[in-house]
């Protein structure tokens, strides 16, 4: 009898450490999520934004190689336990990957760890995108 109810302590402890070891994963997936919807809008924009919606989509293509590496990196050292711009009608796709881009960058806000510098780059990255994408509304039609 004392042994089962200490293999099921055990056994829920585990649970519980390894729930704390994926705390902030979701974070992080969810941005990654984000990146790839802002990517599919910027993607399916019209090109004519004086370059900065490619510029905008090599950032985001950055910035999810660096939240891909930060989630592999806070899984092999376990961290966890330890604008106002006006938006003409047909500029859609601009603004919701500009939506999808802060949205991202707010989940890797709230993500805990900086996950060997790695969500600092995908921040700094998104920015980039943003500003990008940003001016790539004000010089589309």
């Amino acid at each position: 009898m004392f042994k089962s109810k200490h293999v099921l302590g055990v056994g829920i402890l585990l649970c519980l450490l390894s729930s704390l070891a994926l705390a902030d994963q979701p974070f992080m997936r969810a941005a990654r999520t984000d990146l790839q919807q802002a990517r599919a809008q910027l993607q399916a924009a019209l090109a004519n934004k004086g370059g900065h919606r490619v510029k905008a989509i090599e950032h985001v293509n950055k910035a999810l190689g660096y939240v891909n590496d930060g989630i592999v990196w806070d899984r092999r050292h376990n961290h966890a336990l330890a604008g106002a711009f006006t938006v003409s009608p047909d500029q859609p796709h601009m603004q919701a990957a500009l939506d999808h881009l802060r949205q991202a960058k707010d989940n890797l806000e709230r993500a805990t760890s900086d996950k060997g510098g790695y969500r600092r780059k995908a921040i700094d990255e998104i920015n980039k995108a943003i500003d990008e994408t940003k001016k790539g509304i004000e010089a589309g039609e």
